[in-house]
């Protein structure tokens, strides 16, 4: 099988699931966004929080070839240790703490 195909769809189940695992208690909501041709995999929450309007992205991951870029993962719960127990390899994410192991990856495949 297709490593990348396999890792689309890693990736939409657990953007998709962890939006759907979220409280419905709070005037926040959360949205999934996959953009499968870019390779973009978001969680965005809007809403007010208090008085206060909230759009933010809790959670960015980029496909890159074979290799999975975390840009943001400000889940409880990891989302990255979801993908991780949903059999991503480890070796093939990267964090923003590596800055040079994502450069080569995104030249490498650009």
């Amino acid at each position: 099988m297709d490593q990348t195909l396999s890792y689309v769809d890693t990736l939409r189940k657990t953007v998709q699931e962890a939006v759907a695992n979220q409280p419905r208690l709070q005037a926040i909501k959360l949205y999934p966004v996959c953009d499968t041709e870019s390779g973009h995999f978001l969680v965005l929450a809007t809403g007010w929080d208090k008085q206060r309007w909230m759009d933010t992205i809790l959670f960015h991951a980029r496909l890159v070839g074979q290799q999975i870029i975390i840009e943001e993962d400000n889940f409880e719960e990891s989302l990255t240790q979801a993908l991780i127990a949903r059999g991503v390899k480890k070796e093939d994410i990267l964090t923003p703490l590596e800055p040079a192991l994502s450069s080569k990856a995104v030249q490498k495949n650009a």
